[in-house]
């Protein structure tokens, strides 16, 4: 099902024969930008209840390079029929993947360690300012309009990401207090915004062949880093959970959410894709919930409120 899906994603595709048709269903949501966002996100929201369960299980940056090991080498089984003539291809266009392999390799090693120096209060803010740094890069980059709707849009959207942030209670923003781990998120978000801007201008070809380049690049930009952590004998092997952990983040973080992103950004542009990384520390808070037996509080639903009608406003009457 899911190569029925994604297996399409494509480019200006090489010559082929005429592929069989698709279920009616599956094409529409392969055209679908706000039910593959929507996915997205909540597949990314699964890194809360997910980053939560590994803690002692597996250390960070064997979760890093071992995502990318296994994201990629799914991505290849599906692709391997096609990978020499695609590969080939996309070889002109290496400096493009490296690219985005790096700058997505580098955000998520910023991210795990921004989390062992910043409050989980000041994570989720800052990146909350993910969407925003999108859309003003595409101004800067690409000339997109930014109309008065659409901020008002995100405007509402991160206040319901704030409200998630703050527990409920937004007074607790002018408390902040900004140190090393902030500025390693605040890094992690740049990054991510540029991968995002990236993805506008990708090679030609199928997202799975991109993709599994891509994830190449990451693992290769990531060794680095594990060797800096075994060297400094933080490095923890993965336990039977890790193991389920790293799964979880390599197929659906990692391999479905990036597919689905690229997808959409596609479809929409990076500008429309961004606003919906909005609903992914609402939903993580609401998979804490389910999963790990937090408490629902009535600021959580009432933040998912402000970030889906944020959204509405942007994708219902913002500028295309």
């Amino acid at each position: 099902m899911v190569a029925a899906l994604i297996g399409p994603l494509m480019t200006n595709p090489p010559p082929s024969p005429a592929p069989p048709r698709r279920p009616a269903l599956l094409a529409r949501a392969n055209d679908s930008a706000r039910l593959l966002l929507a996915l997205t996100a909540l597949f990314w929201a699964g890194n809360v209840p997910a980053a939560r369960l590994a803690v002692g299980e597996v250390s960070p940056m064997v979760i890093v390079v071992g995502r990318w090991a296994l994201a990629g080498a799914l991505a290849y089984f599906f692709v391997r029929r096609a990978t020499r003539s695609e590969w080939t291809a996309l070889v002109p266009h290496w400096p493009k993947l490296a690219a985005l392999g790096l700058t997505l390799a580098v955000s998520n090693v910023l991210l795990f360690t921004a989390a062992a120096h910043t409050t989980g209060v000041n994570l989720a803010i800052l990146q909350g300012v993910t969407p925003a740094l999108v859309i003003i890069g595409a101004n800067v980059a690409f000339k997109a309009p930014i109309g008065l709707v659409t901020i008002v849009g995100l405007a509402v959207a991160l206040a319901g990401v704030g409200l998630v942030a703050t527990g409920g209670a937004p007074e607790r923003i002018l408390d902040i207090r900004f140190n090393v781990g902030d500025l390693y998120q605040l890094a992690a978000s740049v990054l991510y915004a540029v991968y995002a801007l990236l993805l506008r201008n990708r090679p030609p070809g199928s997202a799975w062949a991109i993709f599994s380049l891509v994830s190449l690049a990451s693992f290769v930009a990531s060794l680095p880093m594990l060797a800096w952590e075994i060297a400094a004998g933080d490095a923890v092997a993965p336990s039977w959970r890790g193991l389920l952990v790293l799964a979880y983040i390599a197929i659906f973080t990692s391999l479905l959410g990036q597919l689905f992103f690229m997808r959409s950004v596609e479809l929409v542009g990076p500008s429309r894709a961004a606003v919906f990384h909005n609903l992914t520390p609402v939903l993580g808070a609401l998979l804490s919930v389910l999963l790990l037996g937090e408490s629902l509080a009535l600021h959580h639903m009432a933040a998912l409120a402000l970030v889906l009608g944020g959204i509405y406003l942007c994708e219902r009457w913002g500028k295309r």
